[in-house]
């Protein structure tokens, strides 16, 4: 029995990856709806330890605080999924459920325990965090280049399995050519991956650094500093002291907005918003996300 159980898993994994859309979701749903509650075991944290292969290495407290209330009050809904190691478990996928459980104060957690070889673990990790958790744009890039690299896919390849367009892949991985110093900016949340993004197709690195503090500390818009990245304006030493017009500074934060929700360039002018997009692909993406039907 506990071989089939085995042999079935490992063909439900292998068919998950070599879906065509990379799906979380049903990976956990059939590890969970396959195995029998008595299987189910409430296992001591503190014989938990996190996935080596997991990518987040920050984890927001308010929403950690929400949901160890949320435990406290009803328990763990969903168990964790572990494989045994040889002291105590491995984490494979709920590490936000384990930390919760910890802030509420719990000294165990419903786990289900399954065997994964190291490539299975990261793959995992990478999804589950990829499809569930906010990660910051710099540790979605590294997954992005993980997940290429373990499975052997193309961008083009990885953008299809995702469900996202060729273009917002290739301008993710395309942060990790940011200067350290500003890449712990975007990490931070200081620096905006839209503004990031233009900047990764800088070659001048200390250009890059000088522009990543300018629009920290002068706000400056994505249109402004797509201007300013260009050399040959930035060698004219393009002036700022030009005052807003009252119609740019209304609109302004509503731009900004829309260039992070639409992942492009959005510009608003004259009564008229502009929204830039690079193919079919891309424009059908964007209309996705507005929710208009053709």
């Amino acid at each position: 029995m506990e071989t089939n159980r085995r042999r079935a898993l490992g063909m439900g994994l292998e068919e998950l990856f070599g879906a065509e859309v990379l799906d979380m979701d049903s990976l956990e749903e059939k590890i969970v709806n396959t195995t029998p509650k008595e299987e189910i075991e409430n296992i001591n944290i503190s014989e938990i330890r996190a996935n080596p292969y997991q990518p987040r290495k920050n984890f927001d407290p308010k929403t950690l605080e929400e949901l160890a209330s949320s435990i406290k009050e009803h328990g763990v809904f969903q168990p964790i999924i572990v494989k045994k190691s040889i002291r105590g478990y491995e984490l494979i996928a709920g590490e936000r459920r384990v930390r919760a459980s910890q802030l509420a104060g719990l000294e165990t957690v419903p786990a289900i325990i399954r065997e994964f070889n190291d490539e299975e673990m990261m793959e995992i990790a990478l999804l589950e965090n990829l499809q569930r958790e906010d990660l910051n744009p710099i540790e979605e890039a590294i997954a992005y280049v993980r997940l290429m690299e373990t499975k052997g896919l193309s961008q083009d390849q990885l953008a299809q399995k995702l469900g996202k367009t060729r273009s917002y892949v290739t301008n993710m991985i395309g942060l990790l050519n940011l200067p350290d110093s500003v890449k712990e900016l975007v990490i931070q949340r200081k620096l905006p991956a839209t503004h990031a993004r233009t900047l990764s197709k800088m070659k001048d690195e200390q250009k890059v650094i000088e522009l990543a503090d300018r629009v920290i500390n002068e706000g400056l818009t994505t249109s402004v500093l797509e201007e300013l990245a260009q050399d040959k304006i930035y060698e004219k030493r393009y002036k700022m002291e030009r005052k807003e017009t009252e119609e740019n500074i209304t609109y302004k934060h509503i731009q900004e907005l829309l260039c992070e929700k639409l992942s492009t360039k959005v510009k608003i002018r004259k009564s008229k918003i502009e929204i830039n997009f690079q193919d079919l692909a891309d424009f059908n993406r964007i209309m996705e996300i507005l929710k208009i039907n053709e």
